[in-house]
């Protein structure tokens, strides 16, 4: 049986030998993002105070999510065409709608336009989650509310299958 002191002094000598000690020059960091060097400190810090990797493994992979989230839900984008007539109005939306995407989202609208009809084309978007669907429930009341009628179009299967499933259902503060 080895004794643990040998199995700690190879981890030590893998653990040098494998590291990338440019990564941590001053001028590396620099030019890192800092969200990257935020994960890498956090996960550091996390396992030295706990004294376990895993905690530090988790506690990075929590760090980098969140900053991916917030990253992504910016990437939402809604153009709007007028037809020439005026009576409708079409929304094509752009992305990820999720529950980071969505606060931006109900903004993106213009509820006090003067048409009869209102078309929003998810058709390069994606639905992921019940905020989503919440979110774009109050639209569709917003517009209602001022007598527009709305019709969503081009969900792909699986955003029409939860929109189907939770539309109606869900209780929204917007």
């Amino acid at each position: 049986m080895i004794p643990m002191a040998a199995l700690v002094a190879v981890m030590i000598v893998v653990a040098v030998a494998t590291f990338d000690w440019t990564s941590l020059t001053p001028s590396t960091i620099r030019s890192t993002p800092k969200t990257e060097t935020a994960v890498m400190g956090v996960t550091v810090l996390t396992v030295v105070l706990t004294h376990n990797l895993a905690y530090g493994v988790i506690a990075g992979v929590v760090l980098a999510t969140i900053f991916f989230a917030r990253r992504v839900a910016h990437l939402v984008d809604v153009t709007s065409v007028l037809d020439p007539e005026g009576g409708e109005r079409v929304y094509a939306l752009t992305g990820e709608l999720f529950f980071a995407s969505t606060n931006e989202l109900v903004h993106s609208f213009d509820y006090d336009d003067d048409v009869d009809r209102v078309v929003i084309d998810l058709t390069d978007a994606h639905v992921w989650d019940s905020s989503a669907v919440a979110t774009l429930d109050a639209v569709v009341h917003k517009f209602e509310a001022r007598g527009v009628e709305v019709e969503l179009i081009g969900l792909n299967d699986h955003s029409h299958e939860l929109h189907n499933g939770l539309t109606g259902r869900l209780v929204n503060g917007h």
